[in-house]
């Protein structure tokens, strides 16, 4: 009869505490449709963790097997890359190089928030952990995560999931405060210029061997990324590209996801650090927000031609929420006023500059430690 109950009996409160933020995920992903497809089943992931004596995690369960197999190994975040590059069209950077580098300056958030976590009494691994929430790229920030500090890989992945969803409402109020209205109504001409074949083919090969070689770490996240617009971009794997923008992306999200949340167990989840974690991640959007624009207004003082800064908030990696903000913002002040193809150039830059940024860190903090 113990056994019956055992769930029952076994119950104290940081298990309803998690039941009820599983149930606030899972309210977020259907009402509001903030990042549904991965924080609903974050959501139900915690639900179940946080049964006493649930079968589907512990020695035998099946999300403690996704999690030792799918994540520990870097699996599932890879192949969310080989499915995030086959979605990627690259021409709207290639035909504006230079906004490449605002996708750099946008990752202000990360290294400011690394010395922040610093000061707040993290330890370096940790602390690099939680400023890869500002690489706004779920993926990057499991993988740097589970590398440097597991134990802490549940509050911030919904960290940077929740505030991905939330850049609509982020990114606004940073954008007003750092520009004037001339300058956010300022217009960037638009030119379309072709790109040869050849190039859409050539560049995610020679990205995957720069990036690679200067930050090894990178291989695994750079090169799952470019293979998938390589599938994309070569003309004769359509089939292979549509199901990695599809099936292969629904189904590794969708275990991804459930899987985060088995590992935020009420003792490990409730505590300081989970709090201190969720403001940390916020500040780095916020400085992400803040680098590209003043990158920006910095790079204005010495072009003939003035880039609208706003285009430089664009450059983190939230694709493409950030460039439709932008978008938004720009008609909001001149309806006739389109920056779409702008944006999206920074917004693709910023996917690379948040892998690189991430890899990077990831390589010289694992050489400080001595390969810890």
């Amino acid at each position: 009869m113990a056994e019956l109950f055992h769930g029952i009996l076994g119950l104290d409160w940081r298990n309803l505490a998690m039941f009820a933020i599983g149930a606030l995920l899972i309210w977020l992903a259907v009402r509001k449709n903030y990042e549904p497809m991965l924080l609903l089943p974050i959501g139900f992931g915690a639900i179940l963790a946080n049964i006493p004596g649930s079968s589907a995690v512990g020695e035998h369960g099946v999300l403690t097997f996704l999690t030792k197999y799918g994540i520990e190994n870097e699996l599932f975040p890879c192949l969310i890359f080989v499915a995030i590059g086959a979605m990627m069209d690259f021409k709207p950077l290639l035909q504006r190089p230079f906004i490449a580098t605002f996708g750099l300056a946008a990752q202000l958030g990360i290294f400011f928030t690394l010395f922040v976590a610093l000061a707040l009494g993290f330890d370096l691994k940790e602390a690099t952990a939680i400023g890869i929430i500002g690489a706004a790229d779920g993926p990057t920030s499991i993988y740097v995560a589970n590398r440097l500090a597991p134990r802490l890989l549940g509050p911030i992945s919904v960290a940077a999931y929740s505030y991905m969803a939330l850049v609509p409402i982020i990114q606004p109020p940073v954008i007003r405060l750092l520009t004037t209205r001339n300058e956010r109504r300022r217009r960037m001409p638009y030119t379309d210029k072709p790109i040869p074949r050849w190039l859409l083919i050539v560049f995610p090969v020679a990205a995957t061997l720069v990036a690679s070689l200067l930050a090894p770490p990178a291989a695994a996240l750079v090169g799952m990324l470019m293979f998938g617009n390589l599938v994309r971009e070569c003309g004769v794997l359509e089939r292979l590209a549509k199901a990695a923008q599809n099936e292969l992306a629904n189904l590794v999200t969708l275990l991804l996801g459930i899987t985060i949340g088995s590992t935020m167990a009420g003792p490990a989840f409730l505590n300081w650090k989970t709090l201190m974690i969720l403001g940390l991640g916020l500040v780095a959007f916020i400085m992400d927000t803040a680098g590209g624009v003043l990158y920006a207004k910095a790079v204005n003082l010495f072009l003939r031609h003035k880039v609208n800064p706003m285009v430089g908030a664009a450059g983190i990696s939230a694709f493409p929420m950030s460039a439709r903000v932008i978008q938004r913002l720009a008609q909001q002040e001149d309806p006739q006023n389109i920056l779409l193809a702008q944006s999206v150039s920074a917004n693709v830059a910023g996917q690379l500059g948040s892998v690189f940024a991430g890899s990077t860190l990831l390589a010289v903090v694992l050489w400080k430690l001595g390969g810890a």
